[in-house]
């Protein structure tokens, strides 16, 4: 099974070796007919440090790295290779 790759945001770089990531996402509610927006914010492994607040980058899933981080940065490259 592929793994997920998703595009975020940084909102936050101050824990070590981990970025926090919004990610939006778009849909059509059933109901009313109208797009809605929601998002959500995932923890990301960041091994050098090199992200910081409001860089767009690319996460993708991978094993559980700690109890709350199981996404890892990847660089444009990768994340159109695999796509």
């Amino acid at each position: 099974m592929p793994k997920r790759i998703l595009q975020g945001t940084v909102v936050s770089d101050k824990s070590d070796k981990t970025v926090v990531v919004k990610v939006e996402r778009r849909f059509t509610h059933p109901v009313m007919k109208k797009t809605v927006r929601m998002s959500k914010n995932y923890k990301a492994h960041d091994e050098a440090n090199v992200h910081k607040v409001g860089d767009i980058v690319f996460i993708q899933e991978s094993r559980p790295i700690s109890k709350d981080k199981c996404w890892v940065v990847v660089t444009e490259a990768q994340a159109e290779a695999q796509a």
